[in-house]
C-alpha cells in the first residue's frame, strides 16, 4: 500500500486534490484507517490516477471524467487526445512568444526613439516578378507558422526544379477581412498543381532595409524602415515584401539575410 504522500508524489498532485477526488467518488482510497483517518492507496490505482490527471489537463470537468472512466477510456484514445492537446499548447506557446516579442519590440522602439537605427536603409525601384505561390491568411496571429506552411506547400508542388528556389519572396497585403500573405518563388512556367501564379508589379520607388539574423527580430527592422519612411517625408504605398537573400531552412537563422521592401509615395 502507498501512503497518501507517496501516492501524491508519484502522481505529481496535491493531498488536497486527492481528497477532493475522493469526496467526488472519482478516486477512492483503497484503505482508510478507522482510527487515524489516514488514507492509503493500492499501486494498481496509479493507472486511474494518471488518467484522471491527463483528462484534467485536457480541460474535462469532474463529472465528465467520471463518465469517461466509467466507459473505460482506452489508452490509445487518451494518448491521441493528449497529442492533440500537446499540439494546441505548442501552437499557443508559439503565438504567445511572438506576441511577447512584438511587445518587447514596441517597447524598445519607444525607449530608443532618439537613437539612430542600426539598419542600413536605401531607396530603389523594385522589378516586376512572377511567382509560383501559395496564398493564405494567419489564424490566431500565427504569422511565422503561416509563412513556413505556405513555403512548404510551394516547395512540395515545385519539387526539385533547378534554380526554382533562388528568389523566395513573401508579400504582405492588407485586404478586407485582414492580412493576405503570398509566399513563393520566381517562376516562368505555368502554375504547378495546387499553386497560383502571383504577378507582383514593378515599383518605381521603395524604401528597403536589410535584416540580419533570426526572424524573431525582424519586427524591429520593419519598424526601423517605417520610421525612416516617415522621416523622409514618404508614406507606404502598396503591399510590402520580404526577399530572402539567404534563408536556408537547415542553417542557423543567425546567418539569414532578408531584404525588407516597402513601396512608397512622396507625401504631398
Amino acid at each position: 500500500m502507498l501512503s497518501i504522500g507517496a501516492f501524491a508524489q508519484i502522481g505529481q498532485v496535491t493531498h488536497r486534490m486527492l481528497r477532493h477526488w475522493d469526496a467526488a467518488g472519482l478516486l477512492v482510497p483503497a484503505h482508510i484507517d478507522e482510527f487515524t483517518g489516514y488514507r492509503s492507496y493500492d499501486p494498481s490505482q496509479l493507472e486511474r490516477l494518471h488518467r484522471i490527471v491527463a483528462l484534467r489537463q485536457l480541460g474535462f470537468g469532474i463529472a465528465e471524467i467520471g463518465d469517461y472512466l466509467a466507459a473505460g477510456v482506452a489508452a490509445d484514445r487518451l494518448a491521441a487526445l493528449l497529442r492533440t492537446r500537446r499540439d494546441e499548447v505548442e501552437r499557443e506557446y508559439r503565438i504567445a512568444a511572438e506576441r511577447l516579442a512584438d511587445v518587447e519590440r514596441r517597447l524598445h522602439v519607444i525607449e530608443s526613439e532618439n537613437t539612430m537605427s542600426a539598419i542600413e536603409i536605401i531607396e530603389k525601384p523594385l522589378p516586376a516578378i512572377r511567382l509560383a505561390a501559395a496564398i493564405g491568411s494567419p489564424k490566431n496571429g500565427d504569422m511565422a507558422g503561416l509563412v513556413e506552411g505556405l513555403f512548404d506547400r510551394v516547395q512540395g508542388a515545385i519539387g526539385n526544379v533547378k534554380g526554382a528556389f533562388e528568389v523566395p519572396i513573401v508579400q504582405y497585403d492588407f485586404v478586407d477581412g485582414g492580412m493576405q500573405v503570398t509566399a513563393g518563388f520566381e517562376w516562368s512556367g505555368p502554375a504547378p498543381d495546387g499553386l497560383e501564379i502571383a504577378e507582383l508589379p514593378a515599383v518605381a520607388e521603395a524604401v528597403c532595409g536589410v535584416h540580419l539574423g533570426p526572424m524573431a527580430g525582424i519586427g524591429a527592422s520593419w519598424q526601423a524602415v517605417h520610421v525612416e519612411i516617415a522621416a523622409r517625408g514618404m508614406a507606404p504605398a502598396g503591399p510590402c515584401r520580404e526577399f530572402y537573400v539567404r534563408a536556408e531552412p537547415d542553417h542557423d537563422q543567425s546567418e539569414w539575410v532578408t531584404e525588407l521592401q516597402q513601396p512608397v509615395a512622396r507625401a504631398e
